[in-house]
Formats: structure tokens, C-alpha cells, sequence
């Protein structure tokens, strides 16, 4: 019986390994899965830039780091702001761009289904230097619905609240809604306000300060200020 023990704890770890690998999802069907984006991206031997950039060595490369490419203003700035590609941010910003970088060029409209995404990053990562020492997918890194709670978008903010609540926010913000060294927040679509700082709450957008704002806002604050720079001039 002490002999089976060896064995049967390798099986064991076997099959959790296995399990653990099938969280990043089937390269195979990835592929299939990149078709959508060629129009766009290229990937693997010979890529170049064409619309998007080329995709090889993506994981662990900052956003807008890879050279020679020239990337939107709010890209350039999450870069800054310290936005990694890896798991659980392509994860994030492969289900909807805007959650992660506000004023994507990226036209692409996300891709909701988590184990499509999961199929999709697993051939990505294929084309990164050193794929075996990427870590696979924590459980809560990859196939997770990173959305918004429809309930939560659903709230009517009062935009005079959030008049209150703006102050702290124009003392880095300009209310004129230039964006010298520091992004515009005014006449945002309310969805993408709230979604934006829901990524802020969850430590999916990286700016530390912005995460500790979001992290002290309610639901129905957030819902008040987006309300109230929707329509600031």
C-alpha cells in the first residue's frame, strides 16, 4: 500500500497541474480566436506594425513600450501610469478596452466570453519571451467577468452632488477640460466614467492616488460625478 503512495500523490499533482493549465485556456482554439484581430494585429515570425501594433513579446511589457509605434495620448499615459501587460490586465482589457485605457484607438468592442479569452491569451503568450516562466493563471487572474455590475451603471447620479464631490477632483483635473500632463475628465460618457473608475477600485488601472480616490467613493458617488462632468463645458 506504501508503495501505491508515491504514485498515487503524482497523480494527484498531475491532474491539479492539469487543471491549473486548462485556467489559461487552449492555444489551439486561441488561434482561431485571433482571426478577429488580423485586421489589425499582427503576430508571430516576421510580425509587423499595421493598424495596431505586432503582438510578440506582449506579457510583461508596459503599455505603449513596444518602439517605433505610435500610440494614443491615453495609452502613453497608462504606460506612465505603470499598466503591465499580463494575465489579469489583457484579461481585463481584452473584455472591454475602455475599462483600462479610456481613449483607446482600438475600435474593438470586447470580447465577453471568458474562456474565448482565456483560449485567446494562452496563444498570445505563445510569442513572449520565455512563455514557460510567465505564470499560468492564478484562479482569479484570467476568466473572470471583470464588468461592471449592470445595477451599478444603472444608477442615475445627481450631477449636483457630484458638483459637490468635484472639487477634489479639479485640483489635478482641469474643469475646462484641457489635459496638460493630466487627462480630461469632462464630457465623458457617464458608462465609461463609471467603468473607468470601477478599474481604478478593483487595482486594474495602476495610478495609485486614483485608486485610493475610487477606493473611498460609493457607488452612487461615482454615479454623481460622472453625472456632472458628462455635461461640464
Amino acid at each position: 500500500m506504501r508503495a501505491l503512495l508515491p504514485a498515487l500523490t503524482l497523480a494527484a499533482v498531475m491532474v491539479a497541474g492539469g487543471a491549473r493549465a486548462e485556467l489559461i485556456g487552449d492555444a489551439e482554439a486561441g488561434e482561431a480566436q485571433f482571426n478577429q484581430c488580423k485586421g489589425c494585429h499582427q503576430i508571430g515570425k516576421g510580425a509587423e506594425d499595421r493598424i495596431g501594433p505586432h503582438l510578440n513579446g506582449l506579457f510583461g511589457r508596459r503599455a505603449a513600450a513596444h518602439e517605433d509605434y505610435r500610440y494614443s495620448d491615453s495609452m502613453e499615459r497608462a504606460g506612465v501610469d505603470g499598466l503591465i501587460w499580463d494575465l489579469r490586465t489583457l484579461d481585463a482589457y481584452i473584455e472591454n478596452p475602455r475599462a483600462l485605457v479610456s481613449k483607446t484607438r482600438m475600435s474593438y468592442r470586447g470580447l465577453k466570453d471568458e474562456q474565448a479569452r482565456a483560449d485567446l491569451l494562452a496563444y498570445l503568450r505563445r510569442f513572449s519571451d520565455n512563455p514557460a516562466n510567465i505564470p499560468e493563471a492564478a484562479p482569479t487572474a484570467i476568466g473572470t467577468d471583470h464588468s461592471v455590475d449592470p445595477e451599478i451603471l444603472a444608477i442615475q447620479g445627481d450631477p449636483e452632488y457630484g458638483e459637490y464631490l468635484s472639487s477634489e477632483c479639479v485640483s489635478c483635473h482641469q474643469a475646462d477640460g484641457s489635459a496638460d500632463g493630466i487627462p480630461s475628465i469632462t464630457r465623458w460618457p457617464e458608462e465609461d466614467f463609471v467603468v473607468a473608475m470601477h478599474a481604478y477600485k478593483d487595482k486594474l488601472r495602476p495610478h495609485p492616488v486614483m485608486q485610493m480616490m475610487a477606493g473611498r467613493l460609493s457607488n452612487e458617488e461615482i454615479a454623481a460625478l460622472a453625472a456632472y462632468f458628462k455635461d461640464l463645458d
